[in-house]
């Protein structure tokens, strides 16, 4: 599909092409010095036939070429599990990333509203990476500094080209600033005291052998209800979530890691992980025995860490459970030894006002501004 004289829109359907596609973050972020580059076999990993997403949806990769040498890339795909819940047939793109030239932007987008109006697509929706359990969302304030770990990234003109070709908002996410030389507010250590009194108690998280396997399946099950009316979601099998989780398993640290039960049950948890983009920023997108290296050499200049969920089954937030996990992961990370000085919680909804309330309360203030747009398909 030809966009201009120059410029080509090609479906990948070679090795040749797929290898141009996995490239092109490395152009477009080549002088950027915020940009961590993503682990480039994780995301070969999603386009291989055993990907599970493939049991409920399917996609077309695209990559824009000048001169023989790809510039964009795009992934349009459609997860049926979505159209199922929200009862609209909603495409997305995602994996998107362009260098800045307006021509090749709009033509990957020409190419993604293509093939999903071809599906029978109404609406298109992103960017998304097949899932909101995977990266999504373009970063839309907030380019001073680099991404916590997990979290997009992304040029500032990436938001006034969507602009300049119509795409109008959906919705704006943030991520949120925690100093962690504050002390909380008292209600937080009063809220952990009564959850005790309610009868919750209150653990780390485990990391090691069949107690870290049942506790990601506990996690998986709590996950899967607490979040089971999120926007533009749906659930994970039990598989992909076992899979994520044993990727991160020797990254956790489980004094930012604390989980709630009650009667033997899991109702809630606190979700932090140190910023591994730190040492991941050095070693180029390669864990290989270089990459392991520096990773493990700048592994100890972590002095950030992330808050990616706090979850709590609905009858426990009665009980204060999010209120004491808050207050037990906040002060993990301030125990004598951490390297933390600051949190990040991320990302949080615009319009999840109880959320946001008990952010804002524990001394949270919004630090990056993050946006899902969406366009009618005519």
């Amino acid at each position: 599909m030809p966009v201009t004289a120059s410029l080509q829109i090609l479906p990948v359907s070679t090795s040749a092409q797929q290898t141009q596609f996995l490239d092109v973050p490395w152009l477009v972020y080549q002088d950027d010095p915020h940009w961590v580059a993503p682990l480039r076999s994780d995301v070969a990993k999603k386009f291989e036939p055993d990907n599970p997403f493939l049991q409920y949806g399917k996609y077309q990769q695209f990559i824009v070429v000048q001169d023989g040498k790809a510039i964009g890339r795009v992934v349009a795909s459609v997860n049926d599990r979505l159209i199922e819940k929200e009862n609209r047939k909603i495409g997305f793109f995602g994996f998107f990333e362009c260098v800045e030239n307006f021509d090749a932007f709009r033509g990957l987008m020409q190419a993604a509203e293509d093939w999903l109006k071809a599906q029978g697509m109404v609406e298109v929706r992103g960017p998304i990476d097949l899932s909101t359990h995977n990266n999504c969302l373009f970063l839309a304030d907030g380019f001073d500094s680099p991404p916590m770990v997990m979290m997009p990234y992304n040029p500032a003109y990436y938001i006034e080209y969507m602009e300049q070709l119509g795409w109008q908002k959906a919705k704006d996410a943030y991520a949120y600033d925690f100093p962690l030389d504050v002390e909380l507010p008292d209600k937080f250590e009063k809220g952990y005291h009564i959850a005790l009194k309610a009868g919750v108690t209150f653990r780390p998280i485990h990391t090691k052998g069949e107690a870290f396997e049942q506790d990601c399946i506990s996690l998986y099950n709590l996950f899967t209800k607490a979040f089971e009316y999120n926007w533009s979601s749906t659930p994970r099998t039990q598989e992909e979530f076992l899979e994520e989780a044993r990727s991160l398993q020797s990254l956790v640290d489980p004094d930012v890691f604390p989980v709630a039960e009650y009667e033997g049950e899991m109702v809630g948890f606190f979700m932090g992980l140190p910023d591994y983009n730190i040492p991941l920023q050095k070693v180029n997108g390669k864990l290989n025995i270089p990459g392991i290296l520096k990773f493990l050499w700048y592994k100890r200049q972590i002095d950030q860490g992330r808050v990616i969920a706090i979850a709590s089954l609905p009858k426990f937030r009665r009980k204060m459970v999010p209120i004491g996990l808050i207050y037990l992961g906040m002060r993990g990370g301030q125990l004598k030894g951490k390297p933390y000085k600051r949190a990040e919680l991320s990302w949080v909804y615009e319009d999840n006002d109880p959320s946001r309330k008990l952010i804002e309360a524990s001394g949270g203030t919004i630090c990056k501004t993050y946006r899902i747009y969406e366009k009618p398909l005519a």
